[in-house]
């Protein structure tokens, strides 16, 4: 790997927030900050169960990620017509491109507005334009991922594929999310089958708060391509080697982590641990507009807490290239760009 020089600690934030970088591991639902809920809500005449911006947001004290949940989807039910799921989407892309995210690869949760009668073309037509506009305005490259609510049936995931298949052409690939606990990978093997065989990239939520037999699940059973938080497999060696061997990313999110109480400090975080047993580590926001935190929010909150340093930069933002679903003249295009800023970072430290 490249290797970086010592940079001052007192210019790593600086650093970590020009890299580019790529972004894994975003619910767009969970990008949904309660102004525009509120404006949103205003629009589409639809009550809220708060009184203002202020109630919402103090409403924000996760203790686990159901707590979460049942905010996150009231939230969600202002969202009604094609111009609101633009709006969210290009709401998130801006604060993208201020963190010089290069590239982002979407979660959206159609199971969540379909249940409400919004039509499936509304939900991926608004998000799709959103993207499309996103390159050509803001320079972020955006692909979206379809998730399974698996507190749901699989019945109902099939149902959702089906409904979704017409508008193949506009994502890439299918997850799984929700309510981790008591909802193993292998209920959804069908759909994960299915999707396969549509010739869509593969990814799933495990080992969140779920345990280390839900990752091996994913990977064997699901045959994923990456892995969505991941942080459980430190308490599995085999998986960690298994991990390690096979270079499968995990889309770690620390603030989320943090937030929900997986790791009550943010110093306590086995990123660290993660990346240095040679797992193909990133860092991500999950819902941060809920979490407290976009993409540089979490790499120099992290890098505080954690006292990581410019070589684990490097490594973190080179795998976030490395484990997107993109084509290789394009991987190594970020890749040169990635170096580019780090050699040109040393020399101006110097």
């Amino acid at each position: 790997m490249f290797k970086v020089h010592a940079v001052a600690a007192h210019r790593l934030p600086q650093l970590l927030r020009q890299m580019p970088k790529a972004e894994l591991h975003i619910h767009i639902e969970g990008s949904l900050e309660p102004e525009l809920i509120f404006a949103l809500a205003q629009r589409n005449g639809v009550a809220l169960p708060y009184a203002s911006v202020e109630a919402l947001r103090a409403a924000y004290a996760f203790t686990n990620l159901q707590s979460f949940l049942d905010i996150y989807y009231a939230g969600a039910s202002v969202l009604l017509h094609e111009q609101d799921f633009y709006d969210m989407a290009w709401a998130y892309f801006e604060r993208a491109a201020a963190d010089h995210v290069v590239h982002a690869e979407l979660f959206f949760d159609p199971q969540t507005h379909t249940e409400r009668g919004v039509p499936m073309e509304t939900v991926i037509h608004g998000l799709h334009r959103a993207c499309v506009d996103a390159k050509a305005q803001l320079g972020v490259d955006a692909q979206l991922i379809l998730c399974f609510l698996r507190h749901l049936s699989e019945e109902a995931a099939l149902l959702t594929l089906q409904e979704a298949l017409p508008f193949k052409d506009k994502f890439i690939g299918v997850g799984l999310d929700s309510s981790e606990v008591g909802h193993p990978p292998e209920k959804f093997t069908q759909v994960f089958a299915l999707a396969k065989a549509h010739g869509l990239h593969l990814v799933a939520h495990a080992g969140e708060e779920g345990p280390p037999a839900y990752i091996w699940s994913a990977l064997d059973v699901l045959h994923v391509e990456r892995i969505d938080h991941g942080v459980q497999a430190i308490h599995d060696p085999v998986l960690m080697q298994r991990l390690a061997k096979d270079r499968v990313p995990l889309t770690v999110c620390p603030l989320s982590n943090q937030k929900l109480c997986v790791f009550p400090n943010l110093a306590d975080h086995n990123i660290a641990q993660l990346l240095d047993a040679g797992l193909c580590v990133t860092i991500n926001s999950d819902d941060p507009a809920y979490f407290g935190g976009y993409m540089n929010d979490n790499f120099v909150q992290t890098f505080a807490a954690t006292g990581m340093n410019a070589q684990q930069a490097y490594a973190l933002a080179r795998n976030s290239f490395e484990a997107s679903f993109v084509s290789e003249t394009q991987r190594q295009h970020w890749l040169h760009e990635l170096k580019v800023c780090f050699e040109g970072f040393v020399e101006h430290d110097d």
